[in-house]
């Protein structure tokens, strides 16, 4: 079966309990304790407030695979590609049984139940779990690395979201996915572990960059000592970050999920038939970078202190109160010649009335009027048109 082929008849395996990006450890906890005798459940610990964080072992093999998502609250798209990827375990079929038989798996869905509660990217400590690694005063850091060295997996998926405003070099549109094998040191080295994440991503992107043209990325590797990645790759397990980003009219991700269920299931299955060893690292290097030349909204040709300018929209997204939604606060990124940008949104205001200012660097409180209707209209950073 090829990757495509499985998406075809994603319907069939899709957690269809997981909507949108909102969900919490109550949600997912269930789903967890039925799986079926093949998955061996088991508590690693608890969180800053007592929430239980679980792993789930599958596999015979004798490749030791470890995957954890949700480091970070708000970054719940790999979880939800890896509930999508239990359901897929349980299906019979050639690729389910290559993977059994040549790899054990151990899934940590949920590394950051507090933040997931309340739709944010720090646990209860207010501590970015993703860089304590050093320090490891975190219950969740000391969990995760503690499974590590219990484990010693030969691979590790490290599932995270990015913003929507990455893009991808030289095509304009969203980095959808994007990858990276972190470094292990300053100097950005490439040893045989770090290599061999390198060949599994480049695997992964030639099976998904006919599904997914020109919206994957590759992250810059600057070194960042304090972070999980980083230092398992130094510790001798082949890290992949998989990150999702934007895609256009898919704000709660349940597109993005399948093609980073497919990145997963294409790593894995690479991992499974050692595919990698016969990938070459150029094809890794070959993926586009990400770059930062894609705003929310794009408006061309407003008059603005007697010139024609484009103006760049950005929206900060925050939590709602009750951790199940998000507000958004849009305000003005930048203004002049930005012809060489791309936008989710992109209006054309030629002949159009300004009513308000346009200010730099500040909320977005104006409107622009064609023949009196609305093209699109802002009130105190809310977008009402």
């Amino acid at each position: 079966m090829n990757i495509k082929s499985i998406l075809d008849h994603y319907f069939n395996f899709e957690e269809k309990t997981l909507t949108n990006r909102f969900f919490k450890h109550k949600h997912i906890l269930p789903l967890i304790t039925r799986l079926p005798a093949a998955f061996k459940v088991e508590q690693l610990g608890i969180s800053v407030k007592g929430k239980s964080i679980n792993a789930v072992k599958w596999g015979k093999g004798e490749t030791k695979v470890m995957l954890w998502s949700q480091m970070h609250g708000d970054e719940a798209t790999g979880t939800m590609a890896l509930f999508d990827l239990f359901n897929f375990l349980q299906l019979e079929n050639e690729t389910v049984k290559l993977l059994g038989d040549n790899c054990e798996l151990l899934i940590i869905p949920m590394v950051n139940p507090d933040g997931a509660e309340v739709f944010t990217r720090r646990n209860a400590q207010q501590i970015d779990i993703n860089r304590d690694f050093l320090q490891t005063v975190t219950p969740e850091a000391k969990i995760l690395r503690q499974a590590r060295d219990e484990f010693k997996p030969h691979f590790g998926f490290n599932l995270h979201d990015q913003t929507t405003l990455w893009s991808v070099d030289g095509t304009l549109k969203p980095a959808t996915l994007s990858f990276l094998a972190p470094a292990f040191d300053k100097a950005v080295s490439v040893n045989n572990v770090r290599q061999n994440a390198m060949l599994v991503i480049a695997d992964i992107y030639k099976d998904l960059k006919e599904l997914l043209p020109q919206h994957i990325g590759l992250f810059d590797d600057e070194y960042e000592p304090r972070a999980f990645g980083d230092n398992f790759q130094n510790a001798g397990t082949s890290t992949i970050l998989i990150e999702a980003g934007g895609y256009p009219d898919d704000p709660e991700k349940q597109q993005i999920r399948q093609y980073y269920f497919a990145s997963i299931l294409s790593g894995l299955i690479s991992i499974a038939k050692k595919n990698y060893a016969l990938q070459d690292i150029t094809h890794y290097l070959s993926i586009p970078k990400n770059t930062k030349q894609i705003f929310h909204i794009l408006i061309h040709h407003v008059i603005l202190n007697g010139i024609d300018v484009s103006i760049g929209i950005n929206y900060d997204e925050c939590p709602n109160s009750d951790g199940y939604g998000t507000y958004k606060t849009y305000s003005i990124q930048d203004i002049g010649d930005l012809s060489f940008c791309d936008a989710y949104s992109v209006y054309d205001a030629q002949n159009c009335i300004l009513n308000g200012e346009i200010v730099y660097n500040k909320i977005a409180h104006f409107s622009l009027l064609n023949d009196e209707k609305p093209l699109v209209a802002f009130e105190n950073g809310n977008l009402i048109v």
